[in-house]
């Protein structure tokens, strides 16, 4: 069952292992020790058996100390400085310094200590040099493959991810909305859809971006949506082309299950059906009667589109 239905805030990760923090933060579990003996940056408690553990604090202050030592800051400087003092200055830093990894860092810090003004104002930083398209392709997608990751490890937490794609979801649909003027007649629209129980969104959202940013129209039907609900534009002669994407659902056994009742539904029609996701790959050897395509990514997909 999908781990984001069964954990509460209650159980947010309070203590990390040296492993979680190397992961996190890029550097490497030796430099971390050395800092920490050398110039008592950190103060992680031992268990019974001597195993360090950190606290959520030490995290963040190990990801603020990053920062400002990427940025032309010593490690013997930091050392001096007050808890406070190097918060403050991470934070300055963050605020001025928002290109690409900068930018990538400070989102992942925001995203840490749940801090909606520093992931704004980064945010805000990045559009006076990059197109929201270049944000997204440049700084979203390897920000959120680094998500992945962490989720992967168990080093990131459900609220964590909750918090960060809900603010970048919101970045794709303001973006979305100031371009619902300029969609042309096509013939042709692209209905965007994910399977029950499926909830990652952000890359079908953004997706619904591109598409109505070339003109196409597009209706956005969201998460979980039983099949026999794509019925209803089965009435007019409108041509559709139904999208959806594919992260944790369905379950591996129940894939091709999936597509075989879709290509059941499509194949008496001009309908078609784009599917993106790694589950989505898995059947691109079945053949079938309707018009089905298959692509990894959404990147990938916008290549060909």
């Amino acid at each position: 069952m999908f781990k984001q239905n069964v954990i509460t805030l209650n159980s947010i990760k309070k203590d990390f292992t040296i492993k979680d923090l190397e992961n996190i933060s890029g550097i490497k579990a030796h430099t971390i020790r050395i800092w920490e003996k050398r110039y008592n940056l950190l103060s992680p408690e031992r268990s019974e058996s001597n195993i360090r553990h950190y606290s959520h604090q030490n995290l963040q202050k190990l990801l603020n100390i990053v920062l400002l030592n990427n940025n032309d800051h010593k490690i013997s400087k930091i050392a001096e400085m007050s808890e406070d003092s190097i918060i403050v200055n991470a934070r300055e830093l963050a605020f001025q310094k928002a290109v690409n990894d900068e930018a990538i860092n400070s989102f992942k810090l925001s995203m840490f200590q749940f801090d909606k003004i520093l992931f704004n104002n980064t945010y805000n930083k990045l559009l006076h040099k990059k197109t929201f398209r270049d944000i997204f392709k440049e700084v979203f997608i390897p920000f959120l493959e680094h998500i992945g990751l962490l989720w992967q490890t168990d080093t990131l937490l459900p609220a964590h991810e909750h918090f960060i794609s809900n603010l970048i979801s919101q970045k794709i649909q303001i973006n979305t909305e100031k371009l619902q003027y300029s969609v042309c007649e096509t013939g042709k629209t692209y209905v965007l859809f994910l399977p029950e129980n499926e909830i990652h969104d952000l890359g079908l959202l953004y997706l619904n971006y591109e598409l109505v940013l070339r003109g196409h129209h597009t209706v956005y039907l969201g998460q979980s949506l039983p099949l026999n609900n794509l019925n209803y534009f089965f009435d007019g002669n409108q041509e559709i082309c139904f999208v959806t994407s594919m992260t944790v659902q369905p379950y591996d056994d129940k894939v091709l299950e999936y597509f075989n009742e879709i290509d059941e539904i499509l194949k008496e029609s001009k309908h078609s059906l784009i599917a993106i996701g790694k589950k989505a790959i898995d059947v691109r050897g079945h053949k079938f009667q309707s018009k089905i395509s298959l692509h990894p990514t959404v990147t990938e997909l916008l290549k060909v589109l």
